[in-house]
C-alpha cells in the first residue's frame, strides 16, 4: 500500500513537472500602436458622427412635430387628430428603424467595423500564433478584455514581441 501511494505521488509529480508554457499579451496595447487600426477607428468614428447627426436631426424634427401636435390638438377634428398621430407614429418608427440600421446589432457600424478592423485583428492573431508556435507556448492569454488577470509577471507579457513581429516599433 505504501509503495502504491509513493508511486502515485511520483506519477503526479511527473505530470506537474511537464508544466505548460504560457504567455500574456495585451491586444488593446498592440492595436493602439498599429497605424492601420488607428486609421480604421478614426474612419468609424467619422461615420458614426455623421450618422448620429442625421439621427439627432430627425429626433429634433420629431420633437417639434410632437410639440406642434400638443399645441394644436384641442382644435383638431377627430379625423385630423388621428391622421397627425399616424404621422407621428410613422416618423417615430422611421427614426427607430434608422437607429437600428445604423447602430444596432448587425447594423451598418457593425458591418463597417468588421470590414475595417477585422483584417487588422487577423494580422495580430497571425503574429501571436507565429510567436506561440515558434516559442512553444501552449496558451496565450489576453489581459486586455474578457479574462480577469489579477497579476501577471511583466516578463510573461509578449505584447512587444507581437509588435516586433508586425514590424511596429
Amino acid at each position: 500500500m505504501k509503495n502504491t501511494v509513493l508511486t502515485l505521488c511520483f506519477l503526479l509529480l511527473g505530470l506537474f513537472a511537464q508544466a505548460q508554457k504560457y504567455a500574456v499579451i495585451d491586444t488593446r496595447y498592440i492595436l493602439d500602436r498599429m497605424p492601420e487600426y488607428k486609421a480604421a477607428q478614426q474612419s468609424l468614428d467619422r461615420m458614426a458622427a455623421v450618422w448620429q447627426l442625421q439621427i439627432d436631426s430627425m429626433q429634433s424634427s420629431l420633437d417639434k412635430m410632437y410639440r406642434d401636435f400638443e399645441a394644436e390638438q384641442v382644435m383638431l377634428t377627430a379625423e385630423l387628430k388621428k391622421r397627425r398621430e399616424d404621422q407621428l407614429f410613422a416618423k417615430e418608427k422611421e427614426l427607430r428603424d434608422l437607429q437600428r440600421r445604423r447602430f444596432g446589432f448587425e447594423g451598418d457600424l457593425f458591418k463597417k467595423r468588421q470590414e475595417l478592423v477585422k483584417p487588422v485583428q487577423d494580422k495580430v492573431y497571425s503574429a501571436v500564433q507565429k510567436i506561440a508556435s515558434a516559442r512553444g507556448y501552449d496558451f496565450v492569454l489576453d489581459k486586455s478584455e474578457g479574462i480577469t488577470i489579477i497579476f501577471a509577471d511583466p516578463k510573461l507579457d509578449k505584447s512587444e514581441d507581437v509588435l516586433r513581429e508586425l514590424g511596429i516599433k
